[in-house]
């Protein structure tokens, strides 16, 4: 069998209606809950026409079927019930970098074709720039109230209004497994572009269709339904919604049964109310997005009060957790076990790393499946023992391309060997035992003196230094080596080093050639709101 995600969760919704589905702060919503108001704004979307027009079977991997909806919100109950129900009427939704200023929101906008945006109150005024900068009158617009004070914009209508004004009854309507998940690349490094991935082949690839540890997928509703029917504490993300890992694990806990639970302060992170409402909730597992959220959590922990016996399993995805921060954590919370979730947007969830108390990780990742290492020429699969640094690949369940871009579907998606692979420019080597050492994004990666140096395994290194907070290493132009590494740091607080010791600390674990040539200090490092190292304005700051 096929799945959709609606479907999906409409048969978890119907297991168990009254347990806890969403807690967003003190607000709480059931599965029955949430599930009505999905049903709801399926049926005001669908009231305007908007669907699905065209199939796949008609379509080009890199077009869409579909109207689109863009959810420019912060985390909250909205944003969840925004997917749902845009699924339930076959309209497919796509994240909106709430950080993007008017002209970053014009090309999204145009780029993803957008029929109609959500958007939370306080985002008004940009989205008001972008809207007339784009020229974009006819997009729909639902206004989500989050306290701000601002008023809708011209033409906009209130969420909770448009609910109210609809019935709830379910549509006739049978969504699809081709109808399209679509998620926004973060554009660190470059333009972001939609990846486009079929909602069957997402469920079963990042989002609970399989079974952790075994790799068995689901093989009916009637399954989902009866696993999802033993209850169990929830799961609580740190990360944005807007970010594809805290999606990923809103849909393995509400396909599973699982209240999700989310902070309520969305403009700044703030680890002293993360840690209460874990321990409120008695969470069993948290998501976060690498050091940007661990070390702000990790000195809360050091000097607050809070019980967290139940939370035995920290995911980091979508950005690594450095060493001595899963120290910490681990000498803190001897329970914990932490889980560094390899994967990306084009590829989903591709290998894990398990570190606890009485395990230390190797460095190395192991496989799920399909996940594989390809030759730098992209015309063979390598083998585990291979000594060739190659491309960290995906085989089987991957997307079908990127919206609108048949050449750049090409080239992430070339077909090897007789199999399709999703190649989105991870560099990696597949070692004997079978496990994978994943180098980093190439992208990022800076070729000096000849020799390529790979920016993340360089901060790896830097961050052992224990008066460094956090760093990005980015390369620069350089007339002796074509380019050089430099290391932009920012200093714990009340912590003091120089660029002399953060390299000797760096050279204990690198070789010479991958030292940084100079060290930058500033104040506070620029990331994304996921935690994403923003690779551009490190550049900006060394150049």
């Amino acid at each position: 069998m096929e799945f959709n995600l609606a479907q999906v969760f409409s048969a978890v919704a119907s297991a168990n209606p009254e347990r806890d589905c969403i807690v967003f702060g003190h607000q709480r919503f059931t599965y029955a809950q949430t599930e009505e108001r999905a049903r709801r704004f399926a049926r005001a979307l669908n009231a305007w026409g908007f669907g699905a027009h065209r199939e796949r079977s008609e379509l080009a991997p890199h077009e869409s079927g579909q109207s689109h909806l863009g959810l420019y919100m912060a985390n909250c109950n909205e944003y969840i019930e925004g997917m749902l129900g845009a699924y339930l009427a076959r309209v497919a939704p796509f994240n909106v970098n709430y950080r993007y200023v008017a002209d970053e929101l014009v090309y999204l906008l145009d780029n993803a074709g957008a029929d109609a945006v959500m958007y939370q109150a306080r985002f008004a005024p940009t989205l008001a720039e972008a809207l007339q900068k784009g020229q974009l009158q006819a997009v729909r617009l639902i206004h989500v109230d989050d306290g701000s004070g601002n008023e809708p914009l011209p033409g906009a209508v209130r969420y909770e209004e448009l609910l109210a004004s609809v019935s709830d009854e379910p549509l006739d309507l049978t969504p699809s497994p081709d109808d399209l998940y679509v998620l926004y690349t973060g554009g660190t490094t470059g333009m972001p572009k939609a990846v486009l991935w079929r909602q069957h082949d997402i469920f079963v690839n990042a989002m609970g269709g399989r079974t952790y540890g075994t790799g068995e997928v689901v093989a009916s509703l009637d399954e989902v339904a009866e696993r999802s029917r033993a209850d169990g504490p929830g799961s609580m993300t740190c990360a944005p919604m807007m970010h594809g890992a805290a999606q990923w694990a809103a849909f393995i806990n509400l396909c599973g049964g699982r209240p999700f639970v989310m902070a309520p302060t969305t403009t700044h992170f703030d680890p002293a109310e993360a840690w209460a409402l874990a321990s409120r909730e008695r969470v069993v597992s948290m998501s976060i997005v690498g050091d940007a959220f661990g070390r702000p959590l990790v000195d809360e922990l050091e000097s607050g009060d809070y019980d967290l016996s139940g939370l035995l399993i920290l995911v980091t995805g979508g950005a690594a957790l450095s060493a001595p921060l899963k120290q910490r954590f681990v000498e803190l919370l001897p329970q914990l076990t932490i889980l560094d979730a390899g994967g990306s947007s084009e590829s989903g969830s591709q290998m894990g790393q398990v570190s606890s108390r009485g395990q230390s990780a190797s460095g190395r990742f192991a496989p799920n499946p399909g996940a594989v290492v390809v030759s730098e020429d992209l015309t063979r699969i390598l083998a585990p023992g291979d000594d060739e640094i190659g491309w960290l690949a995906q085989q089987g369940l991957i997307p079908l391309g990127y919206l609108g871009d048949p050449e750049k579907t090409a080239r992430t998606f070339p077909v090897i060997e007789g199999i399709r692979h999703s190649v989105p420019g991870d560099r990696a080597r597949w070692a004997a035992d079978g496990e994978i050492e994943l180098l980093g994004r190439d992208a990022v990666t800076i070729n000096s003196g000849g020799e390529k140096i790979f920016a993340e395994e360089v901060e790896a290194a830097i961050a052992e230094h224990a008066a460094v907070y956090d760093v990005v290493v980015t390369g620069r132009p350089s007339e002796r080596w074509g380019n050089e590494v430099v290391a932009v740091v920012q200093l714990r607080q009340g912590q003091q080093a120089d660029a002399d010791s953060i390299i000797a600390e760096a050279a204990r674990h690198l070789a010479r050639y991958k030292l940084p040539k100079e060290v930058v200090f500033r104040d506070r490092l620029q990331r994304s709101p996921s935690g994403k190292a923003d690779y551009r304005w490190a550049k900006a700051q060394v150049t």
